[in-house]
């Protein structure tokens, strides 16, 4: 198998496609003037679909606020956050939640997706549940990324001690694959869209899967993220620009397709429409305020039984300090809110075989970027 690295699958809606009911067009009633700044942090990754839809959708401004990407590396993000270089984003609960035991001030807001992390294994492998894992090697694109955490959940939850009787190994995220294909691991801990493009390669099957297995499949991986100094000094803002990111997200829920072709011409990533369509129709993208609530109370429970968070941490405590709600984002306005569903924006029936093929075509692999690890 040629190795998969990726750079980018967000998408974007476009301005040409506005929403209805609540996500009435708003640009050409607000003034330039009048709107109010805020900085938006990206990598340039799978999930960030929300952030580029609600760019180019109009959303923020309908929200009377004027957007500025600010686009940062993943080994400087938490770094950049902290330090007030951006003021919301979205991004993973379990990656963030160790920082904030630590004392990084910013907040989650609200759930925008489900479903990014597997563990898999090579389709003629003797490994078939995470009890077959214990004494094993597990690849992972760095220790303390999120699919290296979502496994250390998994095999806690399965009575295996992460520490002590597993074996990990790190590689690039575009590499996993090659190494399991190699023998180098017996498995490998993965996120979108690596996880979909082995799975369409044919080469790998799930053992655990957050998009699909019990207790996971309901628990949101990314949820939004603002600073905690600008919660504190712009409370309005900070809802308004939730707002903005959530409508986003049931865009690109309601448009897979589109968003990933908008994603590639206007060149927020290096990829093709047809690879960003197959990872992004993979994660659910059905934003709540609840959901979230709920994602940071099981994901920091299982992370202090799993090690990852200290022994005296007070979980409770934890998730009311991590997670705020805030004025006008609640489940009942997200019921209430709807989207425009655009010609040729769904994914088509065909599209797992139309990226076997394509696969199967090139002498390589297209560039691509692990949606929730670093390269």
């Amino acid at each position: 198998m040629t190795s998969l690295k990726f750079v980018t699958a967000a998408v974007i809606g476009t301005m040409l496609f506005g929403g209805n009911g609540s996500v009435s067009k708003a640009d050409s009633q607000t003034a330039a003037g009048s709107l109010t700044k805020i900085r938006v942090g990206y990598i340039g990754i799978t999930c960030e679909a929300p952030i580029f839809s609600a760019v180019e959708n109009g959303f923020f401004k309908e929200e009377g606020l004027d957007p500025e990407l600010v686009k940062c590396e993943w080994s400087k993000y938490k770094d950049v956050l902290a330090l007030g270089g951006f003021d919301i984003t979205h991004h993973l609960i379990m990656y963030l939640l160790k920082p904030i035991e630590q004392g990084l001030d910013v907040k989650f807001t609200a759930g925008v997706h489900t479903g990014c992390l597997r563990v898999q294994t090579a389709t003629d492998s003797k490994i078939k549940t995470i009890q077959d894992l214990r004494g094993k090697r597990i690849g992972v694109p760095g220790m303390g990324t999120p699919p290296f955490i979502f496994a250390n959940r998994v095999l806690s939850a399965n009575g295996i001690d992460a520490s002590r009787d597993v074996t990990w190994t790190v590689y690039p995220a575009g590499e996993l694959g090659l190494a399991l294909e190699k023998g180098q691991v017996d498995a490998v801990a993965d996120s979108e869209p690596i996880g979909t493009l082995l799975m369409a390669d044919g080469k790998v099957r799930n053992i655990a899967d957050q998009a699909t297995d019990a207790p996971y499949k309901d628990e949101y991986c990314c949820a939004v993220v603002v600073s905690g100094k600008f919660l504190a000094s712009n409370p309005k803002a900070a809802a308004a620009a939730t707002r903005a990111l959530l409508k986003g997200a049931k865009w690109v829920q309601e448009n897979p397709a589109a968003a990933a072709r908008l994603s590639v011409e206007k060149k927020y990533l290096a990829s093709n429409p047809e690879l960003n369509t197959l990872a992004l129709s993979h994660l659910r993208y059905v934003p709540s305020v609840s959901g979230a609530e709920a994602a940071v109370k099981s994901a920091a429970e299982q992370m202090k039984v799993a090690g990852m968070l200290n022994s005296g941490t007070d979980v409770a405590a934890l998730a009311k300090k991590a997670f705020v709600q805030l004025d006008g984002v609640s489940d009942e306005w997200l019921q209430s809110l709807h989207v425009d569903k655009v010609a040729g924006g769904q994914l088509p029936p065909d599209e797992i075989y139309r990226v076997r093929a394509e696969l199967a075509g090139n002498g390589s692999h297209p560039t691509l970027a692990s949606c929730c690890s670093p390269e």
